[in-house]
């Protein structure tokens, strides 16, 4: 009988050894701590390279307006005669409105129906006349289109090595 006991209690005592080699182990696994490994890199040297491209494109419309803001009449010649009591002609005041620019205007010019009225001093005889108008409102006009285009494009280039 005592061989029958020890038996058991060396079956006993083997399984409980078993259990506590698992704990053991458990127990190391958990206490040992995790060290991060180095990364080397595998290479002596190296180069980067970086292009950048970019474009540009205005486009720009210039305009640029005269204008007279008053007028001018002017008569001369020989052999004629002012059939009036003035040489200077009735003023009238005009409004315009440019359709080029949309500027709205505002000038003194000529009533051309009320100028003054000239006549020879000698019916069939030799004269000169001259007379012109130059009137209030835009006088020129330039227009300038242009389109400017830019293309840009920047290399770098980064060597490296160990």
């Amino acid at each position: 009988m005592p061989t029958l006991v020890s038996e058991k209690l060396g079956v006993q005592i083997v399984g409980v050894i078993s259990k506590l080699k698992y704990v053991a182990i458990v127990a190391v696994a958990f206490a040992t701590p995790a060290n991060a490994v180095p990364v080397v890199p595998n290479f002596s040297s190296g180069q980067l390279t970086q292009t950048t491209t970019s474009r540009s494109v205005i486009s720009e419309s210039i305009v640029s307006e005269d204008y007279a803001t008053g007028w001018q009449y002017t008569v001369s010649g020989t052999g004629i005669k002012l059939d009036g009591a003035s040489i200077e002609p009735a003023a009238i005041i005009n409004t315009n409105t440019t359709a080029a620019s949309g500027i709205t205007t505002k000038w003194t010019g000529l009533d051309v129906n009320n100028k003054p009225n000239w006549t020879l001093t000698n019916p069939g005889g030799s004269f000169q006349f001259q007379s012109s108008y130059s009137g209030p409102g835009l006088q020129n006009r330039t227009t300038i289109t242009r389109t400017i285009e830019t293309d840009t494009t920047i290399e770098s280039v980064s060597v490296f090595s160990q």
